[in-house]
């Protein structure tokens, strides 16, 4: 093995390491993980609010026994894959071994630490708009045209990992346009590549007209829901937090754009980020949205700054700027991860609420963040549903009905009932009611403010209700969530939902 891939190796099981360590063990899944495990049970073209190729992993994630190691496991595996492109960059960049020990250092020790802890898209996001800037490059450094199909290939595979994607292209266009490599536009094989590229995407565009373009109204919603409490000022901020530790590499890499003679080639990649940045400010885009193009810049910015030092015969200043990106992450691990308990998080809650990690989705402060909120509780309510369904007679005519896919999920895979497979008109799940037998009860599981309303409504359909518990953590954001059984049903029960899910779709 090559002497420099030792290093390699032994930060990727840094990196592993971490993963497996960063996590207190108070903490469940996080809602989302849920839902993604479920469409794996589902498999798709396509879901309401993500592509489907999530889902392919978790079928996998399945199939090796669904435990929470492999559930970690993925994300872990597609953040070292990021790393090692990271490591290939440099090297196809001409930078020695040390400027790939400072940029895959910097990544690894950064928010991709964070994205990688949880089994979202993101962590495939981040990975293909990295491998899509290597593509780009190497189009750059060799003009083959191979590199023209790689791109469109690995384009196709980030649109079916997650739509974000679609912003890396906007941003991609105007600046190829603005440099010497607008000439791509008139290469012959750029459109067969795009066509192959639509063909490839074609199964789920396909799923999305016959769904009635569901991406849109997920988009539209998450406008209307959950970016307008997002704040420009915020999100410029955030990019700056999130990479305090190697912030002068990226100030790095965009000043050798405009100033070092090897970079001019890949001005375009400079442009691409400042554009994308834009996008993302103009549209109130979440922070973490443009996490994708910091690979890249780290590359680039830890060659610049190797370069920078020989130049000036201030080769001592290397390892200062390798010891900068780890003393100055000690903040990151301090308060980025669910790495404490909640009660540790309340003790410190001014350094959280400093960092704005106190504010959630709809603008407003809690005692904990968010994402650490919504990895609390889903076992309690998950074992409170089992002593509800062992008393209840006719099971296999039992409905688990959930307000929301956090609930449903969660139930799914903490259950000790193999058959319970809770539904929510929520989310993907609206598509997955098993309404092929006539349903005579229904365990429901309903937010605290809606409780009241949802018996009135619900009750007079059955012979009987029965309010049993509720979720006691005070620190979940299920806290309060109450479970309702309703015996007897009195009404055709399946025409209700059938009706119901017509009327939502």
């Amino acid at each position: 093995m090559n002497r420099n891939y030792l290093f390699l190796a032994g930060l990727l099981a840094i990196k592993f390491f971490l993963q497996a360590i960063l996590i207190h063990p108070v903490y469940d899944l996080q809602r989302d993980e849920y839902l993604h495990l479920d469409q794996g049970l589902h498999l798709a073209w396509g879901y309401i609010s993500v592509p489907p190729m999530t889902s392919w992993v978790s079928f996998v994630i399945h199939a090796l026994g669904g435990s929470v190691f492999w559930v970690k496991f993925f994300p872990a595996l597609f953040g070292a894959m990021t790393l090692v492109l990271i490591w290939k960059l440099i090297e196809k960049l001409d930078g020695g071994l040390f400027a790939c020990i400072l940029g895959t250092t910097a990544m690894l020790i950064s928010p991709l630490l964070r994205i990688n802890t949880l089994y979202q898209p993101n962590s495939l996001d981040v990975f293909f708009w990295t491998l899509a800037f290597y593509v780009l490059i190497r189009w750059i450094q060799t003009n083959e045209t191979r590199w023209i199909y790689l791109a469109c290939l690995t384009i196709a595979f980030g649109f079916y990992s997650k739509y974000n994607i679609i912003f890396l292209i906007a941003g991609l266009f105007p600046a190829l346009m603005m440099t010497q490599h607008r000439k791509i536009f008139t290469n012959k094989h750029l459109y067969f590549a795009l066509v192959a590229g639509i063909f490839l995407i074609s199964p789920n565009l396909i799923w999305q007209y016959q769904n009635d373009i569901p991406m849109v109204r997920h988009f539209k919603e998450l406008a209307d829901t959950q970016l307008v409490n997002m704040s420009r000022i915020g999100f410029l901020t955030d990019q700056f937090i999130y990479f305090i530790n190697s912030f002068f590499i990226i100030i790095a890499a965009l000043v050798g754009f405009l100033l070092y003679p090897p970079f001019k080639p890949y001005r375009a990649i400079g442009l691409t980020y400042v554009f994308t940045i834009c996008l993302f400010i103009f549209l109130k885009g979440k922070s973490y949205y443009a996490f994708g193009l910091y690979p890249v810049l780290m590359a680039f910015g830890a060659v610049y700054i190797v370069y920078l030092t020989q130049v000036g015969r201030r080769k001592y200043l290397q390892p200062v700027a390798l010891s900068l990106v780890a003393i100055l992450a000690i903040p990151l691990f301090m308060i980025g991860f669910p790495n404490k308990s909640p009660a540790q998080i309340k003790a410190k809650s001014e350094l959280y609420r400093f960092f704005g990690l106190l504010r959630w989705e709809d603008g407003k402060e809690h005692p904990i963040p968010q994402d650490f909120s919504d990895m609390l509780g889903w076992r309690e309510l998950a074992a409170k549903v089992d002593v509800v369904y062992d008393t209840i007679q006719n099971r296999d005519q039992t409905l688990v009905l959930c307000n929301n896919y956090g609930q449903a999920g969660a139930i799914n895979y903490y259950s000790k009932h193999a058959n319970i497979r809770a539904v929510s008109f929520n989310a993907d799940y609206i598509n997955w009611f098993p309404l092929n037998k006539p349903i005579i009860n229904i365990i429901s599981i309903i937010e605290s403010d809606e409780v009241s309303t949802e018996i009135a409504d619900v009750s007079p359909l059955f012979d009987s209700t029965s309010q049993i518990g509720s979720v006691e953590n005070i620190d979940a954001r299920e806290f309060g969530t109450t479970i309702v059984v309703f015996h007897g049903a009195k009404a055709d029960i399946n025409a209700l939902i059938a009706k119901e899910i017509t009327e939502r779709k």
